[in-house]
């Protein structure tokens, strides 16, 4: 294999990640917001049709088609019965994936506001810090999907719910590096 097939392939595994990942965010925008984390196991296509063909009914013609142009496309499987715990950070922790995983999503919702709005938010008590937060102006909602792959390859999503439209969500690999990482680290 030359440097040229490497380069191609990483960036058909890129491409691959970001449409999975997109196309996350775009099923829970149809739900609505205030929902729950998601998290997602994510497969390639074509292997699990390898493994099981009879996966094939199940995905649909239009996915198997698309498996059958890339072998990257990747398929996400929703993860169910996930440990209890008090956050996110501790839930991320408690993940690993078989080998036969080859990446992981996560859609959650967040409230952000700007830097100097933290100065004054209570620090001693948890809920009081996100009554502030709930009630300042500057709020936004956010909803972030991230998927990263056990390759190395990551790609997020961000809307907003103050813009919620398909064409109003950003995307880049390293838009919120924390989960990124902590996503990357359920591999290790």
């Amino acid at each position: 294999m030359c440097w040229n097939d490497v380069y191609v392939n990483d960036e058909s595994r890129s491409h691959a990640l970001a449409a999975a990942v997109i196309e996350l965010e775009r099923h829970a925008a149809a739900g609505g917001w205030d929902a729950p984390v998601g998290i997602y196991a994510l497969v390639r296509t074509a292997d699990a049709l390898a493994e099981n063909p009879a996966v094939a009914t199940q995905l649909g013609a239009e996915v198997v088609a698309a498996a059958e142009a890339d072998p990257e496309h990747l398929t996400s499987i929703e993860q169910d019965g996930l440990p209890e715990s008090a956050n996110l950070e501790e839930l991320l922790a408690q993940l690993a994936w078989p080998e036969t995983v080859h990446g992981a999503a996560i859609v959650v919702e967040r409230i952000v506001v700007p830097p100097e709005a933290e100065q004054g938010m209570p620090s001693d008590d948890p809920e009081e810090a996100v009554a502030y937060l709930m009630g300042h102006p500057d709020r936004q909602d956010v909803r972030v999907a991230a998927g990263v792959l056990r390759s190395g390859e990551s790609w997020c999503v961000l809307r907003s719910r103050a813009n919620d439209s398909d064409d109003a969500v950003a995307g880049a690999p390293d838009a919120v590096p924390g989960l990124v990482h902590a996503l990357a680290a359920t591999f290790s």
